[in-house]
């Protein structure tokens, strides 16, 4: 199974359907500063939920269509970082990702992001990945940012949120822009 270390006491690991209480429990725990911006939190009522989220997450990584992978540290899980979509043909992907509350500030995302993109543009030979985040959400744009990532527009009215359309910013990363930093895989 996958497993990447991100640095001292953070690593990623493929979600297992044994990790379902614990990323469900972080989810309800933080439910209200989660859905501000996740339009999947509401429909996420139960472990049950979280326990299908993983099987289709592992079915997925089965077929060679991408992955989310929990993200730890100091042994406590803090939150997730995955595929969105993955097209082998181009050689293109898109990756999301989300963070517990309590978690945050410590540049754990940033990490995390940087652990993945690496993965996918030097493990996975992709030359493009992709980010969006809605227009607002500064965190998560800030995000790509640290990255290096080059933002590329913004697509308008792309993600219903709460009855409401938003625009999402759109980021991009060539392999032959990459700069990795040192590896973790």
């Amino acid at each position: 199974m996958f497993r990447a270390q991100v640095r001292e006491n953070v690593y990623l690991q493929l979600l297992e359907e044994r990790h379902a209480a614990e990323v469900f429990s972080l989810v309800d725990r933080d439910r209200a500063y989660l859905r501000e911006w996740l339009p999947w939190v509401d429909a996420t009522e139960t472990q049950d939920d979280t326990l299908s989220f993983i099987r289709s997450s592992l079915e997925q990584f089965a077929a060679n269509k991408g992955f989310a992978a929990g993200i730890w540290s100091e042994r406590q899980f803090c939150g997730v970082v995955g595929t969105h979509q993955l097209d082998l043909l181009n050689r293109k992907g898109e990756i999301g990702y989300w963070l517990g509350r309590a978690f945050q500030g410590r540049g754990v995302m940033t990490a995390a992001c940087r652990v993945l993109v690496t993965h996918l543009l030097c493990e996975m030979d992709l030359n493009r990945v992709a980010i969006h985040c809605a227009k607002g959400n500064e965190k998560s744009c800030a995000v790509a940012q640290r990255l290096g990532f080059t933002e590329e527009g913004l697509v308008r009215e792309a993600q219903l949120l709460h009855g409401r359309f938003h625009d999402l910013r759109r980021f991009g990363m060539l392999k032959k822009d990459w700069n990795p930093g040192p590896s973790r895989l």
